[in-house]
C-alpha cells in the first residue's frame, strides 16, 4: 500500500477545494445581490443549488465507484467541478451562475464520500481516526477559510475571482491524484445494475423538497406552492424507502439504519448542519449588516476559527482513537452551541468579541467534526463502508439546506415582526439574524444529549481487507 501521506494529500485538496466553495460564496452574496439586484431570498439560491446538486449526485456514487472503480471516479469529479468553476466565474447573470452552480456541485458530489470511503477501505480500523483527523482538516478548514479567502477576494478583484482559484488546486490535485492514486484503479464493471427507479424516486424527493423549503421565506407554509412539493416530496420519500429496504442492488443499502450507532451519528450531524449552515448563511449580513463590516474585514475576523480548527481537527482524531469519541462530540458540541449564543448577543462592532466567538466556534468544531466522522464510518459493516459514506455527507448538505431555508423563514418572520413594531428595517434585519443564531444554538446543544450514547471507550469493529479495495 501507497504511504499515508501519498494517499491524504491529494483526498485532502479534492475536500479542501470543494468545502472551500461550499463557503467563499458566502461573503460574496451582499455583493452579488446588489450586482444582480435581487433580495436575500434569490441570491440564496446561489448557495442552495449547490447543495441541491451535491444531494442528487450523492446516490450515484456507490454505483460509480462499482462501475469505475474509485480512481477513476475521484479524478472525473475533479474534472467536472473544475469545469464548472470556471462556468460560475464566466456568468453574467443569477440564472447563470445557479446553473454553473449546479454542474459544480455534481463534480462536487462525490468528492468528500469517495474520499471517505477510500479512507475506511485503505487504512485499518484502529488508524481511522488519525487519518480522518487529517483529511477532516482539508474538509473542515475548506469551508472555514472560504469566507475569509472570498472576502480577500472579492473585494481586492471582484466576486469572479472566487471561482477562478479552483482551477489552480484542481489541476494540482488532479496532478497529484492521477499519480498517487493509481493503485486504486481497477477494470471497469459493466455489468453493475443501476437502480433507475429508485433514484427518480429519490431525485423528485430531493427536488421537490428542496424547491417547496426555498419557497418558505417568500411564500410561507400555508401557501400550495410550498405545501403541494412537500406533499409530492414526503409520498416519493415513502415510495423510494419501501421499495428501496432490502433491495438488492438497491440505490441505497438501506441495512446501515440497521446499525443504532451509525443512526446517532447521523442524528447529532443532522443537527449540527442545519444549525450550522444557517449561521453560515446569515454571519456576512450579520457583520456587514448593521454592523456596517467590509467584506474584507468580516472575512479576516474569521480566521480564529479556521486556525483553531486547524490545530483541533487532527488532534481530536489521533486522541478518540485512543479514547474512545463521546467526551470529544460533546465539549465540540457545547463549545459549537456556545458560540452561537456569543454570535446571538453582538450588538456593536467589537472586532474582540467577534474573534473570541470565532475562536470558540473553531475548537468547537475541531473537537466534534473527526471523531463524530469516524465513529460512523466505524459503526458498519465492510461492505457498507462506500454507502454509508454516500448518505453521510448526503445528510450533511440536505440538512444544511434545510437549515438555511428555514433560517431564511424564520429572519424574514422575525424581521416582519420588528417591523411591525416600528424598528428600521436595518434594525429588524439585525435582531432577526441574532435570534436564529440563538435558535440555532439550542439545536446545538440538543445534540449534546444525544452524543451520550456515543462510545466512552474505543469501540471494537471489524477490520477492512485489502481485496474490498475497487
Amino acid at each position: 500500500m501507497k504511504s499515508p501521506a501519498s494517499v491524504l494529500i491529494p483526498l485532502m485538496l479534492g475536500t479542501l477545494m470543494a468545502g472551500i466553495d461550499s463557503s467563499i460564496v458566502n461573503v460574496s452574496l451582499p455583493t452579488m445581490s446588489r450586482e444582480f439586484g435581487v433580495k436575500v431570498d434569490a441570491i440564496e439560491w446561489v448557495i442552495t443549488i449547490y447543495m441541491l446538486g451535491f444531494c442528487i449526485f450523492m446516490p450515484l456514487t456507490n454505483w460509480l465507484r462499482l462501475r469505475l472503480g474509485f480512481y477513476k471516479l475521484y479524478i472525473g469529479s475533479l474534472s467536472v467541478f473544475i469545469l464548472g468553476s470556471l462556468g460560475c466565474a464566466l456568468a453574467g447573470n443569477l440564472e447563470q451562475l445557479i446553473a454553473a452552480r449546479a454542474l459544480q456541485a455534481f463534480g462536487g458530489g462525490a468528492l468528500s464520500p469517495t474520499a471517505m470511503a477510500i479512507l475506511t477501505t485503505v487504512f485499518p480500523a484502529n488508524e481511522r481516526g488519525k487519518v480522518m483527523g487529517w483529511w477532516s482538516l482539508g474538509g473542515i478548514t475548506g469551508p472555514a477559510i472560504g469566507p475569509t479567502l472570498g472576502g480577500i477576494l472579492t473585494e481586492a478583484f471582484g466576486w469572479p475571482s472566487i471561482f477562478y482559484i479552483n482551477l489552480p488546486i484542481g489541476l494540482l490535485a488532479i496532478g497529484i491524484a492521477a499519480r498517487s492514486l493509481k493503485f486504486l484503479d481497477r477494470s471497469s464493471n459493466k455489468n453493475i445494475h443501476f437502480d433507475r427507479v429508485g433514484f427518480i424516486y429519490f431525485t423528485a424527493f430531493i427536488v421537490l423538497f428542496q424547491y417547496g423549503i426555498a419557497l418558505l421565506s417568500s411564500k410561507g407554509l400555508g401557501s400550495l406552492q410550498v405545501l403541494i412539493p412537500l406533499v409530492v416530496s414526503l409520498a416519493a420519500f415513502i415510495i423510494f424507502i419501501k421499495r428501496s429496504y432490502k433491495r438488492p442492488e438497491a440505490l441505497f443499502d438501506l441495512s446501515i439504519f440497521e446499525r443504532p450507532l451509525y443512526v446517532v451519528c447521523i442524528f447529532i450531524t443532522t443537527l449540527r448542519s442545519i444549525a450550522l449552515f444557517s449561521g453560515l448563511f446569515l454571519l456576512p449580513f450579520l457583520l456587514q449588516g448593521y454592523l456596517k463590516f467590509s467584506e474584507l474585514d468580516s472575512g479576516l475576523m474569521i480566521l480564529p476559527n479556521s486556525a483553531m480548527m486547524a490545530i483541533f481537527t487532527p488532534l481530536a482524531g489521533k486522541l478518540s482513537d485512543k479514547y474512545g469519541p463521546r467526551r470529544f462530540v460533546m465539549a465540540g458540541l457545547a463549545l459549537v452551541g456556545i458560540s452561537m449564543f456569543l454570535f446571538s448577543q453582538i450588538n456593536t462592532p467589537s472586532v474582540p468579541f467577534v474573534i473570541a466567538a470565532m475562536t470558540v466556534r473553531g475548537i468547537g468544531l475541531g473537537l466534534l467534526v473527526s471523531p463524530l466522522t469516524a465513529t460512523a464510518m466505524n459503526a458498519v459493516l465492510p461492505n457498507q463502508v462506500t454507502p454509508a459514506s454516500s448518505v453521510y455527507t448526503l445528510v450533511q448538505q440536505l440538512s444544511g439546506s434545510i437549515g438555511i431555508a428555514v433560517s431564511a423563514l424564520l429572519q424574514q418572520l422575525i424581521y416582519q415582526y420588528y417591523v411591525g413594531q416600528h424598528a428600521s428595517d436595518m434594525l429588524a434585519e439585525h435582531y432577526a439574524i441574532q435570534y436564529v443564531f440563538m435558535i440555532s444554538g439550542v439545536l446545538v446543544m440538543i445534540g449534546v444529549l444525544v452524543a451520550r450514547k456515543l462510545p466512552r471507550t474505543k469501540a471494537r469493529i471489524p477490520e477492512q481487507t485489502p481485496d474490498a479495495i475497487v
